[in-house]
C-alpha cells in the first residue's frame, strides 16, 4: 500500500453527512402553523381587536406658554472654549477674546411619534432527543399563534422572546444520520486515514523514508481519530431528534422624529443626539393628531406620521400603545467679531453643544 492513493475501505452502512435542515415534507403540519416558515418577512397577521379603539375627536392640544430658550454671553463663550479645546488644531485665544455682537435665539420644535407593536412568527426547530417527556399532539391541540401566553416587557421596550409552542413536539429518527447516530467522516471519506501531507502519499521524501508517516504514505485521520466516522452533529449520537414549533415574539418601539428645517445654516442632523425640554406628552392605545398648535407644520406632520404608522404596522403587527411628544430644543446663533472680522457659531441642545462652519484660527470647515 506504500505510496498508493487507496488508503482503505469504509463502512457503507454509515451514511454521509447531509444538510442539517430536514427535507421538505419531513414533518406534518401543526394546526394554525401550516406552511409557516417564520421570520420577519412572513409574520402572522394579528387578530382583530376585541374592540375598535377610536381616538377622541376634536381634541385640542393644550399648549403651555413656551419661552424660547436662549443662552447668555458667558454660557456661549464657555461652550465655545470647551469646543475648540477639544480640537487640537484650534487655539482658544479667539474664543476668549472675541466680542459678541448679537445672540439670536431660534424656536425649534421636535415632534416624536412612538408606536409600540408586537409581531409573531414561527418556524420548526430541532434538538437531540434526550428521552424526556414529549409534549406532543397527544396532549391536545397547539394554541394558535396569538393565543400562546408570553410575558410582555415594559411598554416601549424592544425585546425578542422565543417560545416553544405547547403540544407541537414530535420525535423522528435523525434526518442527518438516518438514525444511526454517526456519519461518515468527510475529511477521510470514511477510511480513517489520509494521505501524508509531507510525502504526498509516496512514503519517501528527499530520497529518504518519510519520518512523518514512517514510510506508509498515510496517517491516521485527526478529524475522526482513525474511526472513519464521527458522532452525528445533529442528534449528538442519540439517533433521534426532537422537532418543535418555535414562536418568535418581537416587541418593537417604532419611532419617527421630525424637526422643521428653520435654520439653513445649521445642519439638522446635529439635533439627532441633542436633548430638549419636553413640554407635551400624549399617550394612548391610539393617539389623535395634534390640533390647535401654533406651528401648523407640526399639526400636519402629526397627522401624516400617525396615518403612516397605522398603515405600515397594523397589517403585520398588533399595535399595543402609541405616544407622541413635543420638545423645545434650544438653539442660539451667536454673532461675534475678532480682529475686525465677523463670525458666528451655534449653541444647541440642553447640553450646550457647539457647531460652527469657520473659526478665526482656521478657515477649515468643521
Amino acid at each position: 500500500m506504500e505510496g498508493k492513493e487507496e488508503l482503505g475501505a469504509f463502512d457503507p452502512n454509515i451514511p454521509e453527512e447531509r444538510p442539517s435542515a430536514p427535507p421538505a415534507g419531513w414533518l406534518d403540519d401543526i394546526h394554525g402553523y401550516q406552511g409557516h416558515k417564520g421570520g420577519d418577512p412572513d409574520p402572522f397577521h394579528p387578530p382583530p381587536p376585541a374592540f375598535n379603539p377610536q381616538p377622541e375627536h376634536n381634541k385640542n392640544t393644550l399648549v403651555p406658554d413656551v419661552r424660547v430658550p436662549s443662552v447668555s454671553e458667558d454660557v456661549a463663550r464657555d461652550a465655545l472654549v470647551k469646543f475648540v479645546q477639544s480640537k487640537w488644531r484650534y487655539s482658544d485665544k479667539p474664543a476668549r477674546n472675541m466680542t459678541f455682537k448679537e445672540l439670536k435665539a431660534v424656536t425649534v420644535y421636535r415632534y416624536r411619534l412612538e408606536t409600540y407593536t408586537e409581531t409573531r412568527s414561527s418556524g420548526w426547530q430541532f434538538e437531540p432527543y434526550n428521552s424526556n417527556r414529549l409534549d406532543g399532539p397527544q396532549w391536545g391541540l397547539s394554541p394558535l399563534p396569538w393565543d400562546v401566553p408570553v410575558l410582555a416587557p415594559p411598554r416601549f421596550t424592544d425585546q425578542v422572546q422565543k417560545v416553544r409552542v405547547p403540544h407541537s413536539s414530535v420525535v423522528k429518527p435523525c434526518h442527518v444520520c438516518s438514525g444511526i447516530g454517526r456519519t461518515r467522516c468527510s475529511a477521510c471519506f470514511g477510511r480513517g486515514q489520509k494521505r501524508c501531507p509531507f510525502c504526498h502519499g509516496h512514503g519517501r521524501s528527499a530520497n529518504r523514508r518519510c519520518t512523518s508517516c514512517q514510510g506508509r504514505g498515510r496517517k491516521r485521520c485527526l478529524s475522526c481519530h482513525g474511526h472513519g466516522y464521527r458522532t452525528c452533529p445533529v442528534c449528538h449520537g442519540s439517533q433521534n431528534v426532537l422537532h418543535f414549533v418555535q414562536l418568535t415574539v418581537t416587541w418593537k418601539n417604532n419611532v419617527s422624529v421630525f424637526i422643521p428645517d428653520r435654520q439653513p445654516d445649521f445642519p439638522d442632523e446635529n439635533f439627532k443626539d441633542a436633548s430638549g425640554d419636553t413640554f407635551f406628552v400624549d399617550e394612548n392605545m391610539l393617539v389623535y393628531p395634534i390640533q390647535g398648535f401654533p406651528d401648523q407644520e407640526i399639526c400636519d406632520v402629526s397627522t401624516r406620521l400617525i396615518n403612516e404608522h397605522l398603515n405600515r404596522f397594523s397589517s403585520t403587527s398588533r399595535v399595543l400603545q402609541q405616544r407622541q411628544s413635543l420638545q423645545l430644543v434650544p438653539l442660539t446663533q451667536a454673532f461675534y467679531s475678532y480682529n475686525g472680522k465677523t463670525y458666528s457659531f451655534f449653541v444647541f441642545g440642553t447640553e450646550n453643544k457647539v457647531f460652527m462652519a469657520k473659526y478665526p484660527s482656521s478657515c477649515s470647515v468643521l
